[in-house]
């Protein structure tokens, strides 16, 4: 008999529970805005951490786009607004990892219907294959149709501009890529006469035997005791124009200033 009316006193609260759940509606959901979120406080703990207050049915955490890394603030939705306000009361304000967090019940009408739109995925890091195409390490053939690709994107983009009236003149890639060195095809004449002219033996103007006797007669003696008569050779173009006359009279000159010069002081 105990059993029974123990199990009829069950019913009835269930019973109870039933007709005010239906009296009361169906309870709205709560969210709230957490900022200065610290690093390393990612969704995973933010849901841990929340939960000892409620069931927390979404949480989002805002993101970079490039980097993927967290930009310091979240939305957690939990299962009772109740719940959401009590958390807002207790965790504003409150020193977690070296900051100060900032938590507001947000109010209906201002959550965005996309608000945790891709939150029941796991975050991945964003891949950009495109950067690592263009950090890859290239050889020299690779080098060189790149700067051809460049050079060509370039020359259609000039045409477009003309096409379209645009006078614009700027000096692009074609500017800072070094243009290649072509080769000079040598002809075999050419190739002849310059072995034929590495290979001959004939007498070069310098080492003639008329230059080397005009060297040993403009070399002064040891014995003689002044040492700063200099020697003016006088270009072929300048005594040609000149006339004899003229060259005479400065001979007589130099042989006067000569014995002038070299004659011994009286004691």
């Amino acid at each position: 008999m105990a059993y029974q009316q123990h199990q009829y006193r069950q019913q009835q609260q269930q019973q109870q529970q039933q007709q005010e759940e239906e009296e009361m509606g169906p309870m709205a959901s709560g969210v709230i805005y957490l900022g200065h979120v610290p690093k390393g406080f990612f969704e995973p703990q933010i849901k841990k951490y929340f939960s000892q207050f409620g069931t927390v049915n979404r949480v989002r955490l805002s993101r970079s786009k490039k980097t993927g890394n967290s930009k310091g603030y979240a939305f957690v939705e939990f299962d009772c607004d109740e719940v959401a306000r009590i958390v807002a009361e207790t965790m504003n304000n409150y020193l977690f990892g070296e900051r100060l967090l900032k938590c507001q019940v947000l109010p209906p009408e201002k959550i965005h219907p996309q608000l945790f739109k891709g939150s029941e995925k796991l975050f991945t890091k964003p891949i950009y294959p495109a950067v690592g195409r263009y950090n890859k390490k290239r050889n020299q053939k690779d080098q060189e149709k790149m700067a051809t690709n460049l050079i060509e994107k370039e020359g259609r983009l000039r045409k477009r501009l003309a096409e379209k009236g645009i006078d614009y003149d700027f000096p692009g890639f074609a500017a800072v890529i070094p243009k290649k060195i072509k080769k000079k095809k040598t002809s075999k004449k050419t190739s002849k006469k310059i072995n034929e002219s590495l290979n001959s033996q004939d007498p070069t103007p310098v080492c003639t035997p008329a230059v080397l006797r005009r060297r040993k007669s403009l070399k002064v003696d040891d014995n003689d005791p002044d040492d700063e008569i200099t020697f003016k050779v006088v270009s072929p173009e300048k005594t040609v124009n000149e006339s004899p006359e003229s060259l005479a009279a400065k001979a007589t000159k130099t042989t006067k200033l000569k014995e002038v010069v070299r004659k011994p002081s009286v004691k």
